[in-house]
């Protein structure tokens, strides 16, 4: 009875378009007033819980730093350096977004400030170029999720935090799934530009015109490295890479390519502040959310049915790829990642999964709806964008969609791509 109020009442709230961090503490609160004797301050509590950890500060720092590289021009110059590499391929432009999106995402950790960063002005430069503006908007809007595959990614640094992985671990195995999506998006454009003819972005470029543009774009190419290095040398953790890198931005924003004014720095700080503060609160009550569960040993009870009916470790790692796809649809990753991971971690582990791998799968998973409607930050940022309609945006998300669902299968069933960096 309280699983059918408490998730009912959730997806109610969720059809109804009330907020999700507002719905988890409502549909929490309403399950402890009517099926517990819980008091209802455990939600207030594990809420400041939740938000109250030190591994927890990367997610407003890596924010804040991927805005202060977005107005420092930081952005811009990964996408020249990108040009160098791709833009002599058919459908250059294509090309030259999604591998820009794999570099920023090293930087900034999130799929919306991936689209925001690049798309601002790579989605106007292929639609100036000829290509169709619901294709540009595609482009951009499935490329920006690998913000939060390829390291530093939020999400990982949640799915972390939640089950005592390490950070740094999920950092690394995230490398090989994040190139991976890239290259199989990268496919699916090419093909798309070579039927409808969209022509290279520039011939195979010289050797000076590569030097000019690394030169130019070195301070920007050194922000990875800074971060992952500090990481994986053991110089500073996870979060502590995260405040370097706000401090970095700033720093090559304001002094190397003079972009940051006091004007824009604020700006910048304002709007990182906004998405900052509405995903924490929505943290804090999903934290409410999943303490419940695990008081009420739902996560036991659902796994209990789910093994029940689902006798092949095939089966039910295909049941939980669909659920993932379904709620990545409707929530945002981050809330979804602390609903879902304490019901389907026990059971994986019964399955023999490495936590690593299934931190990959569920990550990845979830990050798919980005794209997909109706709560899709990626295909509504792309679409504001473009000046396109959602709908003509979806079908034309449909070829990079699937290959993001092929990927999955892999990382799923093959522990080569998760593991082995990690040298399991």
């Amino acid at each position: 009875m309280d699983i059918a109020i408490l998730f009912g009442l959730l997806f109610v709230l969720l059809a109804l378009s009330v907020p999700i961090g507002i719905s988890l503490g409502i549909a929490t609160a309403v399950t402890i007033l009517t099926c517990s004797h819980l008091p209802l301050v455990l939600i207030a509590q594990n809420a400041f819980t939740g938000m109250d950890s030190f591994p927890m500060l990367a997610i407003p720092f890596f924010m804040l730093a991927g805005s202060l590289m977005t107005y420092g021009g930081i952005s811009r110059r990964i996408v020249d350096m990108a040009e160098c590499f791709v833009g002599f391929i058919t459908g250059g432009l294509a090309m030259v977004t999604i591998v820009a999106c794999m570099f920023f995402g090293a930087i900034s950790g999130s799929a919306a400030a991936t689209v925001s960063a690049i798309g601002s002005f790579m989605v106007p430069m292929m639609v100036e170029k000829k290509y169709k503006p619901d294709f540009a908007a595609a482009v951009i809007s499935s490329s920006g999720t690998i913000g939060c595959i390829i390291p530093p990614s939020i999400p990982f640094v949640v799915y972390g935090v939640l089950t005592g992985t390490s950070v740094s671990d999920l950092f690394i195995a995230g490398v090989i799934p994040g190139v991976t999506i890239g290259l199989a998006l990268m496919a699916v454009a090419y093909v798309i530009s070579k039927k409808e003819g969209y022509p290279r972005m520039s011939g195979l470029p010289t050797f000076k015109h590569v030097v000019k543009t690394f030169a130019g774009s070195i301070w920007a190419l050194f922000v990875p490295i800074i971060i992952l290095g500090g990481i994986y040398g053991g110089i500073f953790t996870p979060t502590e890479s995260a405040v370097v890198a706000t401090v970095y931005a700033l720093f090559v924003g304001k002094f190397i390519y003079k972009e940051l004014n006091y004007e824009v720095t604020m700006t910048a700080f304002k709007d990182a502040v906004l998405v900052i503060g509405a995903t924490l609160f929505m943290v804090g009550l999903a934290t409410s959310f999943a303490s419940y569960l695990a008081m009420e040993r739902i996560p036991i009870r659902i796994g209990g049915f789910i093994l029940g009916y689902a006798h092949s470790k095939f089966l039910v790692l295909l049941f939980m790829n669909i659920i993932f796809l379904i709620i990545g649809c409707f929530v945002d990753n981050i809330s979804s990642t602390i609903i879902l991971t304490p019901i389907f971690l026990p059971i994986v582990k019964q399955l023999g999964m490495d936590p690593i791998q299934f931190g990959m799968m569920i990550s990845i998973a979830l990050a798919i709806g980005f794209s997909t409607p109706p709560y899709g930050c990626n295909l509504f940022i792309s679409a504001t964008i473009s000046k396109q309609s959602v709908g003509a945006i979806a079908k034309r998300l449909v070829p990079f969609i699937l290959a993001m669902i092929v990927c999955l299968q892999l990382f799923t069933y093959i522990p080569w791509f998760s593991l082995a960096l990690l040298g399991r």
